[in-house]
């Protein structure tokens, strides 16, 4: 064989051996069908729709000291929703002129992204009496933000906001115009803001006891284009930690914990909390032993359900998941899986293909139910697939595994009949005379006891997960 016969050879040996160690596929043999969990299920209550639109429900949280439960419309609504779930009434509408914040919420992903409700709300005398937090999409460009992206781009600004209630039990919001914690401008119409949430472990006297945890996504197109994620600097691509009712960041507006991981590393915004996420949706704190989880929505091939340790990296966009990130035209490394020790690795991931999935895919969450009426669930991890509406779990105490082999669904019974989530939504908007919805962007809420929720953004309904009879 000729040197150029041999220089041929190897050059097609290595494209075809960097071929086969990038995948679209990773997980080939699928979400497994067998070994279902069963639960029923009743519609708890209906928000109303507007201008003839379903809700755009994103979050379901009891308020605290009470039973009632809130839940939000992307396009500006916050429902007080009461115990019994019969009474539904308009509590605040961040997008009234009132309060001079106009909601940007075209589009799929843009809008009223969360709400938390401050510990102490129903606490006279404390410093946290009234007070509840929104993170919004906003019209509004106008004020300097307080963080910009690393590149060009400005298609709307995020705002955190403090809200004060003068009396938390009144019908409605009676207090004055909300307070602006932090202004963000965002480079692009997608990933923006997730979860606003108090960990609901902390209690009086503990450090975590009125911090709240923001869900930041890495700014979006796709990619990472700017690399913000991994920059210590941005708070793109981040899970923060802040104290809403401190002074000391830059802005005075705000505090920043001192046991924050890197309040005393150069360069590093000391809100930070963990990096290397894309699209932190949901995250959740396991009742038994404190745990924190996140459900990150990946690029293109894998989804992924994974532990948030303090100071974490979850390592995007060097990885996806378990494996190393191949760029946006390609796949992911096969060669490589889960080789960086200093990586937080999921415990649950899927990828694109399954032939369970529809409208692609992108994972939502977290509960970790622990000690719920339905048996069958306990010391599970409950997450799901936000547009198929496939409700999914794992094991709470065996977390090592990785992969998706052990993951397993959810169906609900309906007159005799295993039905998916997406099921049970177009056969309601056939009973309200829409047209049968082509996905079921599924979020999940939680309330007294225990209680799991199951929302949507196609029907209104709100409905509340049961033992199966």
């Amino acid at each position: 064989m000729s040197a150029k016969h041999v220089f041929l050879l190897v050059g097609w040996l290595c494209v075809a051996s960097t071929g086969l160690a990038q995948s679209t596929n990773p997980y080939v043999t699928g979400l497994r069908r067998d070994d279902v969990v069963r639960v029923d299920y009743r519609e708890f209550a209906t928000l109303p729709d507007i201008d003839g639109v379903a809700a755009r429900m994103m979050l379901l949280a009891q308020e605290p000291g009470t039973r009632n439960l809130f839940v939000n419309d992307m396009r500006g609504p916050l429902y007080r929703v009461s115990a019994d779930g019969r009474s539904v009434t308009l509590y605040v509408n961040i997008d009234d002129s009132t309060w001079s914040r106009d909601i940007q919420s075209q589009g799929r992903e843009r809008g009223f992204q969360s709400f938390a409700f401050h510990p102490q709300f129903n606490e006279r005398g404390s410093p946290g009496y009234g007070k509840f937090y929104t993170w919004s999409d906003v019209t509004d460009k106008e004020p300097a933000p307080d963080f910009a992206p690393t590149g060009e781009g400005d298609t709307h600004d995020m705002v955190l906001l403090e809200w004060s209630a003068k009396d938390p039990s009144a019908a409605d919001y009676d207090g004055d115009v909300p307070r602006e914690l932090l202004r963000v401008q965002h480079p692009f119409a997608n990933h923006n803001g997730g979860l606003l949430a108090f960990n609901p472990l902390a209690r009086p006297g503990q450090p975590d006891y009125g911090t709240l945890y923001v869900g930041s996504a890495d700014g979006g197109s796709g990619g990472d284009p700017m690399n913000m994620s991994q920059n210590m600097g941005s708070i793109f691509g981040k899970i923060l930690r802040i104290d809403p009712l401190g002074t000391n960041s830059r802005n005075g507006k705000y505090g920043i914990p001192a046991d924050n991981p890197f309040v005393s590393t150069t360069g590093a915004l000391g809100e930070i909390y963990a990096l290397g996420v894309r699209n932190p949706q949901r995250f959740a704190w396991d009742p038994t032993n404190g745990r924190m989880y996140v459900a990150d929505i990946g690029q293109n091939i894998v989804e992924e359900l994974s532990p948030v340790p303090k100071g974490g990296n979850l390592g995007w966009n060097v990885w996806e998941g378990s494996f190393k990130y191949g760029g946006r035209g390609g796949g992911v490394d096969m060669t490589a899986r889960r080789s960086d020790s200093a990586m937080t690795f999921p415990i649950a991931e899927y990828d694109h293909t399954d032939s369970l999935l529809t409208n692609r895919a992108a994972v939502t969450g977290v509960i970790v139910y622990r000690n719920g009426p339905i048996t069958q669930l306990r010391n599970r991890i409950l997450f799901g697939d936000m547009p198929s509406g496939e409700v999914l779990h794992v094991s709470a105490d065996d977390t090592q595994a990785g992969g998706q082999d052990h993951i397993r669904r959810v169906l609900f019974n309906d007159k005799g009949e295993a039905k998916t989530y997406l099921q049970l939504i177009r056969e309601k908007n056939a009973q309200q005379g829409k047209t049968p919805a082509a996905r079921a962007d599924l979020r999940f809420g939680t309330g007294p006891d225990d209680q799991v929720f199951l929302l949507n953004k196609a029907d209104g309904v709100i409905r509340l997960l049961l033992p199966s009879r």
